[in-house]
Formats: C-alpha cells, structure tokens, sequence
C-alpha cells in the first residue's frame, strides 16, 4: 500500500506543534518546552512541578469570593489571545498571523473542558483524533491552502449525529454503545470539507427528548445531567442541550443540534446564544438519529449571528440520502447567507410584525419589558413594528402552555402534532438502526425492552422504579410502540391539518398583514415561549433566536426570535444581524451577557423546570 504523504505530514507536523503548544502555555500545563528542531521533539519537564499545584487560582478550583459572577470561571488568554467570547473572524486572524495554531486552540479549549466539566457536563466524549486534525490542518495553512472561515476551527456536535470515526454515535443511551455507523452525518463530512476540527461529541436529553413525557431536560444515562452555566439547578433547555451550554460557557467555539420541536431554539434562547433552526429540508438529515422526517432539521449554536451563519453555509445542500433536501434546489442563493449580514442601518425601511395574542401574551412581565425596549432600539433605527399580526386560527393551534398534543387535548387526535411524531419515530427510527453495524439494537421494541432491562441507568419504568431523571419512565416510547408505526387516516388527517394551519393558514397568513398588502420582513415573537417554536416547528419553517436579556429571579436567559416562511434564512440572517449590531451599537444591557454560574454545587436532579 502506497503511504499516506497527507497523513504522515500531519503526523510529522503533530509533534512540532505539540510541543509548541505546550510550551506557550504554562499557565495551563505547567510545561516548559524547548523550541522544536523540525520533527524531534524534546521537552523538559520537573516530574514534581507538574504533580503539585502552588497556585490553584483563578483557574483550577473557583474561588467562592466571585460566586454568582461571570468571574467564578475564568478562560485564560491562549498564547495571549482572548479566547473567552472570541468571534471566528478573530481566531482566524490570530492563526493566519501566527499567533496561534489550531493545535493551540483546541489545547486551550481542551482545558476550558477540564474547568468546567464537572460542574455543566456539556461533553459527552472528546475526539482522540482532534490533535491529528488539527496538525494537518496547520499544515495546510502554513502551505497557503485556508478552506474558509471554519479552517482550523474545533466544533462538537449533539450525540445523535453521527461521525464515523473512533467516537460513538448514541443519544446519550448506553443502548447504542459500542455500536459503529456506515458513514458521517452528511452534515459532518461538510463540516470536515469546511476545515473545521470535529473536537467531540456533545451531551443532549436522551434520545432527543422522545423517549419520556415528564423528564429532566439535558439529563441521558450516557452523558448524565447537563447543566447551564447561568443558572446549575433549572432547566439548560434541551434536547440540544450541551450543544448550547458549551457555546454558552465558551467551551467550544460553535456547534450542530437538532430541532424536532424546539431543541435549537429552546437551548439557544436559554444560555444566551445565538440558535438557527433551519427549514426543513435545508440541512440533510441523514446520518442523524431521527423522531420525525417531516419536523427534523439540523441547526447551528454560536454566540453571534456571524460565526453562526458562517456554520450554516457551511452544512446546508441537497444530499441524496435524504430527499427533503431536493425542496431546497432553486430556493437557496448563490453564493451562501453570509452575504446577507449587515448592520443596524438595514432597519430603515424594514417592516416586522409582532403576533400578540398568538404568542406574546405567554411571556412574563419581566420578558415583555425588555423585549419591547429591543423594539424601540429597532424603531429608532427606522424600522416599522405592526402589532396585532395574529395566526388567523391561533386559538385553535396555539395552547395555553406547552402541548405537542393539543389536538388530542381539545378531542381531535387528527388535529395533534404528537400523532404524526409517534408514528414517524417507529418508523424512522427503524431504518436508522437498520444501518448500523456491532448491535442487537434494530427497533423501537429493542430500545424498550433494554431500558427495562436497564432500569437503575435507562429508567424504563415510572419513577420510584426506575430513574428520576425519567420520572415518567419511557411513555414517549410507549406511545410510540402502541402505533406500530401505521399511517393511518388520522396520521395524515393530523399531518395535513397541522402543516396547513402553520404555514398558509399560520406564518404565512400573518406575514401577509404589512400595510398595503405587503408582506412583513419577519414576526417577532418571545422563543422562551414555546408554543412559537412549536408552530414553527409543525410547518417546518425556520426561525433565529438571538440574545436578550435574563430573568431577574433565576438569572437565566431568554431571547428574541424571528418567524420566515419556507426557505427564507437569507432575510433571517439579515434581520438578526441587523437588531444584533442595534443593540451592540446602544450598549443597551438586553444582549448577550456571560454567565454567572448560579448554584454551582448543587447537583438536584431533576433539575427545576423554571
């Protein structure tokens, strides 16, 4: 067999820059290093300096003197670059001047792991190959190739994505350990094509949130309980919560989640972050462990609108094994969303409708303040706000609380989202097993009788039996199982009157209320309440969240979302670019602030649904 010159290179470089990299950060590893002489590597290390530790502040053991600050964890400098809110704009100019590498930056964020795992668990497994990758991409940097913005770049995705590598693909259950995937998610071998360094896997809800009704969100048997840095002990928001919480706590630069029913926007919203969720059929789904083909979408975390969107051109295209991305040929613009990002100057002229009674009515007091001030800020740059711009038939899609199975609550099983996500999973999920290799794991029956089997980690019965992090046991597969996966009349009476009702009878329908007849640029709703996302969700319609502001009694954040039709993340991407610069440009405090690390110690689980 002919040798691998691209491997061997990166191998080669692996060592070099290694050492270089240990030897620029003392701080971290207590290394002095010698300056590498081409390949070989030599470093010189007192074996007591680095068992013992004189200084074990700020960074090592946090100090109760700034708990319920943002100082209680704080990111040192890597090789003197800001690491800490750092845009992917500024670590590409600090590797393109050499100040850091790639190696570099993953080492750094590798210890911003060690920090904070124990105390948010937003890891679920790190890459062992991520030091490899990031050699050869150095290497292909310092040989003048740069692939684009996401060159050099470390990144995790949610555990139900898969990667054929030497990490599994699980959802957080230990059902699926040890099993091995035919190929990368499609979104992840673009990602790969991007340059980026896939640094891990990230923790979520198990199994997506499907497998229970009453559960503690961001908690797997896998994974454990993922926790936010704003506040320990409530609710991270799931399913994609570690995708989220890492973000947020700037353990890893960005990240992939997936959305069913709002497990993009919902995470994102509650640890300040900025959430894509992209139209159904923009991003492939196939290498994705799936609930629902026609709700399921993957989207992209990253703490500004730019480095978010960068990650979106980068994994949206048609893709043969999945042929919801065929929707999307002749939709999308030439040249990628990056394009569309602009400043606050964009809102002169701008038009945004505000669904009241639909949506906002649900959000608290406190909520409504601030997100009314971020209006103002957008009114003073020009835009024009329409209030009233109701879903037609929201009274009969929108409930009072959060309820995926409102049709069946109001007596009309055929008016639910729930009937059509039940069967779809059966199903869906079926044929994602069935590619899978070195398991017994085939079928949804499989996944139930293990979780019996394995009650004390997997919680297959009811709490007390079972785990509390399961307090309703597996119901959601239960109900899923009692389907047997058939598409009955109800099935699609549910499927085509929710679609309906969300798109022309819903979004569509209230972006029709500009003045004149013309359509709004986007409606503005609170993603903190969740029948927004719900509706979104339901018609497969994007939306963003951006960051906005924290509740003052829990500390943990919320946000501002947008609502669009059918393939519109261009205007997505514009508007939220624009209100994001609006309210850095007033210095205004409703954006995103860094965490404060609230009830740090505590440990409850469940956590507190708050």
């Amino acid at each position: 067999m002919a040798p691998n010159f691209s491997r061997l290179a990166a191998v080669a470089a692996f060592g070099a820059a290694a050492a270089n990299a240990l030897s620029s950060l003392p701080d971290i590893f207590n290394v002095s290093g010698a300056k590498p002489n081409n390949v070989a590597v030599q470093l010189t290390v007192n074996a007591n300096d680095v068992q013992t530790l004189d200084s074990p502040y700020p960074y090592y053991f946090p100090q109760t003197t700034p708990a319920g600050t943002s100082a209680l964890f704080p990111m040192p400098k890597c090789r003197g670059v800001q690491l800490e809110e750092a845009s992917i704009d500024s670590l590409q100019k600090a590797m393109d001047t050499g100040r850091l590498t790639s190696v570099q930056l993953c080492l750094c964020y590798l210890q911003r792991i060690y920090q904070t795992q124990d105390y948010i668990h937003s890891v679920l497994e790190v890459n062992p190959d991520f030091i490899e990758i990031a050699a050869s991409l150095d290497v292909e940097r310092a040989a003048g190739k740069v692939r684009g913005p996401l060159h050099g770049i470390p990144f995790m995705v949610k555990d139900n994505i898969a990667s054929k590598d030497k990490m599994q693909t699980t959802a957080g259950s230990w059902a699926l350990q040890g099993s091995v995937v035919p190929r990368d998610a499609q979104v992840v071998a673009q990602l790969r094509t991007a340059g980026a360094v896939l640094f891990g896997k990230a923790t979520l809800s198990e199994w997506a949130d499907m497998r229970s009704n009453n559960y503690s969100e961001g908690y797997s048997g896998r994974g454990g309980q993922c926790r936010s840095s704003y506040n320990l002990t409530v609710n991270p928001g799931g399913s994609s919560s570690g995708s989220a919480v890492g973000v947020a706590a700037n353990v890893f630069t960005f990240a992939l989640g997936t959305e069913t029913d709002g497990s993009v926007i919902n995470p994102a919203e509650r640890n300040a972050i900025v959430g894509i969720k992209p139209t159904v059929g923009l991003t492939s789904r196939a290498g994705v462990i799936p609930e629902s083909a026609h709700q399921d979408t993957v989207g992209t975390f990253a703490r500004n609108v730019r480095d978010a969107t960068y990650v979106l051109d980068a994994i949206y295209g048609p893709d043969s094994r999945d042929n919801y991305t065929a929707a999307q040929v002749g939709k999308t613009p030439t040249g990628g969303y990056s394009q569309f990002l602009t400043n606050k100057t964009a809102l002169a002229g701008a038009t945004f409708g505000i669904p009241w009674n639909s949506f906002w009515v649900y959000a608290d007091l406190e909520q409504q303040t601030i997100l009314l001030k971020i209006v103002d800020l957008m009114k003073a740059a020009g835009a024009t706000i329409i209030n009233g711009t109701e879903l037609p038939n929201y009274r009969t899609m929108v409930a009072p609380y959060w309820d995926w199975d409102y049709g069946t609550t109001r007596g009309h099983p055929n008016e639910s989202e729930y009937t059509v996500v039940k069967v779809d999973l059966y199903n869906n999920i079926k044929a994602y097993l069935s590619e899978l290799q070195n398991t017994n794991i085939r079928s949804l029956e499989d996944i139930v009788a293990y979780n019996y089997a394995n009650d004390g980690s997997e919680g297959g019965n009811l709490w007390p039996l079972g785990n509390p992090a399961f307090y309703s046991g597996q119901d959601g597969f239960l109900a899923s199982l009692k389907t047997k996966g058939v598409m009955d009349t109800t099935y699609y009476q549910a499927l085509g009157f929710c679609q309906q009702q969300t798109r022309q009878g819903g979004i569509d329908a209230a972006l029709a209320q500009g003045r004149n007849g013309n359509q709004l640029d986007a409606l503005l709703v609170p993603p903190d309440v969740a029948q927004s996302y719900q509706i979104a969700a339901q018609a497969g319609y994007p939306m963003i969240t951006i960051p906005a502001g924290v509740h003052s009694s829990t500390g943990m954040p919320f946000g501002l979302a947008l609502m669009q039709t059918a393939f519109a993340e261009d205007k997505l991407v514009k508007w939220a670019s624009a209100i994001e610069d609006a309210q850095i440009s007033a210095n205004t405090p409703y954006k995103r602030t860094l965490p404060k690390w609230y009830g740090y110690l505590q440990r409850n689980i469940p956590v507190n649904n708050l």
